[in-house]
């Protein structure tokens, strides 16, 4: 129900409960069981054992267990016990992340408030806050955090912090007096306050209208628990790639035992060659190599001020191509900061960002020393002096604010000036004070000492209410009349500081020889001397700025979700690069009034997304994955957590972020900087890349044995590999050489290209082409050596062919994956030396090609013979042919894209 369309009276009313008595004890123990008590509810928990089942449903890893199972039949117990280890490794990181969405709902209710002050029988009493219940009458001050979702029946300068639930940056007025009519957001539901959020300034009082499930923080929790995990688009490319690489493995052996058959071969020893071929020719060593790369990228990641919490996270991001930014605190420094002040003939900008007392005034002529400036000094004697904000400087050495943002921002703009709130206060103490409420919006302290008189008024508000209490104006040091051209001059330098989406304060003063006795409103704030006016804003971070020019270059686009109004979001955007015009700014309404169709279509245009609602993230989500995209979804509050937890990466803010935010993310920026966010995309591109790269060059070798065992049978030779040599050279060339492949650095141009089509397969048409050279320039060399040593030999001694055959074969390999680091750039371009880590991995192949080579026992298990220079002579000119051909593909693809 839209309780703030109700009036106080119609409340109480449909929830039979007294605005001073509260309800009875005995009628709120009939509640609890009516409406349950005021907490997040769980669902069903699954059973460890069908999450363990989960884990295994995958067709790669059922083709990794039947792989074990053969290589144990072939007496390859270390082969089986690796897969295994692999599989378990696998399952293992699987079920850590099942918690997610528990660990989410648990810091949803460390949220809530432990107690809440009720009235209960007509009397107040604190009561633990999950036996709150509908209809009871909370009261509220500062400090507090609010235990349910109430309708205000009472406030008095009641200011809310939502933040985490709306995005706004700044409190939010309440008012329990108004009855809201239209359609209105979280955010524009003045008269109502929400469960979790917190009391900034004043008092009130409240009728619980929502609690538990029922909240709006409740609904929040529900959704995160209701929506599932979906496959990333690396597990999807990885799943396809498993089902036909397992498919095609399982045909081709199954051909080349029928065809050894068919020639006459013996039975148990084709049995022998074809599951030793399915063992070599599946890459049991991809998910074990995907695995180790994604994490060394999640290393990488954390000194690039990013923690990713889910190992396929940090490849998603590599292929993001929409980024949807919360503002405040992300791209924005979630610190109001006065940034131009106006007295009259005196316009002046005021530089410096965030709470750190740090800056300059600059007129148009020039800089500007306050404490020589009349007009300003007292500008800025009014804003630290009537104030009830302090700044304070912690132990990290950062400065923070205690109490409101707004004021906060007067205090530092006046620090700034060498006018220190503790010195001026000492110096001119307050005497009396007329609180700021918000029917008047104006707050007025009185001071003693003031150089302008012996007892002053500092009043400030809003700009059209205190201009119209003025009738007098502070120029050059003197007091004059307030003529009807400067007070136009006054508005109109208003209304320009609005429509830069400032928050606007006015400044005015008045003087009296004493403290009057009437310190009414109606009294003093009238007849007041206008000093000037403040604008203040919450500042876009500048690495966001480069961050936002860099996702450009990459082809990824970013859009701006916040709680703020449509015209300060279009501003900030503006600055940001992110937006020109306002069109592409649309607001909570105006989504309501669109149909998921309609969004889907609009979406593609829209960069602004303004006064939003939970709901409202998720749909823009979805409207945007619906269009293909990938969307990484950035944020800190609870209100993110839902579109966190559908998009394709959700990304919170390490420093800012609530619990449920960082729970409920992908990846957590340690620093709360969009900037970050770049840095986590590259790294996701130049994992996908090497993921592309070691995928080619597993393939390549797996299908070139394949076709050497398959040709061979079908031109009536010799098998040239027996089982146990295919299974070594299994060991040799998939393990050492394809993971210092996923640690190659990313090439030059990485982030100058557009995303990746998130449709494209790992083989695409370029790396099929590649795979088909290489697997036939490996079969050419393997085949060729091998007929030279058949020529040399003879077909009655096999042991010294085979020789040839395997050493070329494994050379191939290993100097070939050189030529594999990259798919574009030749190696006189990328170095032949860049990477050293490839160069240690080789020596260590060849370390173990040596062993089986020249150890006597050895030889005798892997039937072999020792080589002399003769036949090292041909092995060495054979196993250059796959690499010489991999550089020429490169070269001739570049001439064709030149050509295009």
């Amino acid at each position: 129900m839209n309780w703030y369309k109700e009036s106080i009276e119609s409340t109480l009313e449909k929830l039979d409960t007294d605005r001073y008595k509260g309800l009875s004890e005995e009628e709120s123990k009939k509640r609890i069981e009516k409406y349950g008590l005021n907490e997040l509810k769980e669902k069903d928990k699954k059973s460890f054992l069908s999450k363990l089942i989960a884990q295994f449903n995958d067709f790669l890893v059922i083709i990794l267990i039947v792989a074990s199972i053969v290589s144990m039949l072939v007496g390859e117990k270390t082969d089986a016990l690796i897969i295994i280890a692999i599989v378990i490794v696998n399952a293992i990181l699987g079920l850590v992340q099942e918690g997610k969405a528990e660990k989410s709902l648990e810091a949803l209710k460390k949220m809530a408030s432990p107690y809440g002050k009720v009235l209960r029988d007509g009397h107040v009493i604190h009561i633990p806050s999950n036996k709150i219940v509908p209809g009871d009458v909370v009261l509220l001050e500062a400090g507090d955090i609010i235990p349910a979702d109430l309708r205000l029946i009472e406030s008095y300068n009641l200011k809310v912090e939502e933040a985490s639930l709306t995005g706004e940056s700044v409190p939010v007025d309440k008012d329990g007096e108004k009855v809201i009519s239209e359609d209105a957001g979280i955010g524009d539901r003045t008269n109502t306050a929400y469960m979790s959020t917190v009391v900034t300034y004043g008092r009130g009082k409240g009728i619980v209208v929502g609690t538990g499930e029922n909240t709006e923080i409740g609904k929040i929790a529900t959704m995160i628990q209701t929506y599932e995990e979906e496959a990333t688009p690396l597990q999807k490319k990885l799943n396809q790639l498993g089902k036909y690489l397992g498919m095609g493995c399982i045909v081709i052996c199954a051909l080349v035992f029928l065809m050894g058959i068919i020639e006459g071969e013996n039975i148990l020893d084709m049995f022998m060659v074809s599951v030793s071929l399915a063992v070599a020719a599946i890459p049991e060593g991809l998910p074990a190599v995907v695995t180790i790369v994604l994490a060394l990228g999640m290393n990488k990641m954390v000194k690039r001020n990013a923690i990713v919490k889910r190992l396929l996270a940090v490849e998603t991001l590599g292929c993001t191509t929409t980024i949807c930014s919360d503002k405040t605190g992300t791209l924005t420094q979630n610190e109001m900061t006065v940034v131009k002040t106006y007295t009259i003939n005196n316009l002046t900008s005021v530089t410096g960002k965030g709470y750190a007392p740090e800056g300059e005034f600059i007129s148009e002529k020039a800089k500007i020393v306050p404490q020589e400036n009349k007009d300003l000094n007292l500008l800025l004697s009014i804003n630290v002096l009537c104030n009830d904000a302090t700044l304070e400087l912690s132990q990290d050495n950062i400065y923070k604010i205690v109490g409101d943002p707004t004021e906060g921002a007067l205090v530092t703009l006046a620090e700034k000036g060498n006018l220190k709130k503790k010195d001026m206060m000492d110096k001119y103490p307050r005497i009396a004070e007329i609180p700021f409420d918000s029917d008047r919006k104006m707050m007025t302290t009185f001071h003693e000492n003031y150089p302008i008189g012996k007892i002053v008024s500092f009043t400030k508000g809003a700009p059209d209410i205190i201009v119209d209490r003025c009738n007098r104006v502070y120029i050059n040091g003197e007091i004059r009349p307030l003529t009807e051209e400067i007070k136009k001059n006054i508005l109109e330098m208003n209304n320009s500081f609005s429509r830069d989406a400032l928050r606007v304060l006015a400044s005015s003063c008045n003087i009296y020889d004493e403290l009057p006795k009437d310190l009414s409103s109606e009294n003093i704030e009238n007849n007041l001397i206008f000093v000037g006016l403040v604008g203040m804003i919450d500042p876009p971070r500048n690495e966001a700025i480069e961050s936002i020019k860099s996702c450009k270059n990459a082809g990824i686009n970013t859009i701006m979700i916040t709680g703020d109004y449509k015209e300060t979001a279009f501003a900030v955007a503006k600055e940001l690069g992110l937006a020109e015009n306002i069109e592409e700014a649309v607001t909570g309404e105006d989504l309501n009034k669109m149909s998921d169709e309609e969004l889907k279509e609009k979406v593609k245009n829209i960069k602004i997304y303004a006064r939003v609602s939970p709901e409202h993230k998720v749909r823009i989500v979805n409207a945007l994955k619906s269009n293909g995209e990938i969307v990484a979804m950035t944020g800190d509050g609870v209100n993110d957590a839902l579109a966190l937890k559908k998009a394709d990466i959700g990304v919170s803010m390490g420093i800012t972020g609530t619990d449920v935010a960082k729970n409920t993310a992908d990846v957590i920026l340690t620093d709360d900087n969009f900037a970050s966010i770049v840095s986590a995309v590259e790294e996701g591109r130049i994992i996908y890349s090497n993921i592309r790269k070691f995928v080619f060059f597993l393939l390549s070798c797996n299908i070139g044995e394949i076709l050497i065992v398959f040709l061979s049978l079908l031109f009536n030779v010799p098998v040239p590999l027996i089982p146990i040599q295919l299974l070594w050279l299994n060991l040799v060339t998939d393990s050492f050489p394809a993971l210092a492949l996923g640690v190659e650095r990313g090439e030059p141009d990485i982030m100058n290209n557009s995303p990746r089509d998130p449709k494209e397969s790992i083989l695409n048409k370029s790396m099929i082409v590649g795979i088909a050279i290489q697997s036939i320039a490996i079969t050419v060399a393997v085949l060729l050596a091998y007929r030279w040593g058949l020529k040399v030999y003879g077909y009655d001694n096999l042991i010294m062919p085979r020789t040839i055959a395997f050493t070329t074969l494994i050379l191939s390999e290993l100097i070939r994956s050189f030529s594999s680091r990259s798919e574009r750039y030749t190696l006189f371009k990328i170095g032949f030396f860049t990477n050293k880590t490839i160069i240690y991995a080789n020596l260590i192949s060849l370390l173990l090609l040596f062993v089986v080579l020249y150890i006597p026992f050895l030889q005798t298990v892997f039937k072999i013979d020792t080589m002399a220079w003769r036949e090292w002579s041909v092995v060495l000119r054979f196993c250059l042919i796959p690499i010489i051909a991999g550089e020429l593909n490169k070269v001739t693809l570049k001439s064709i894209h030149q050509k295009n």
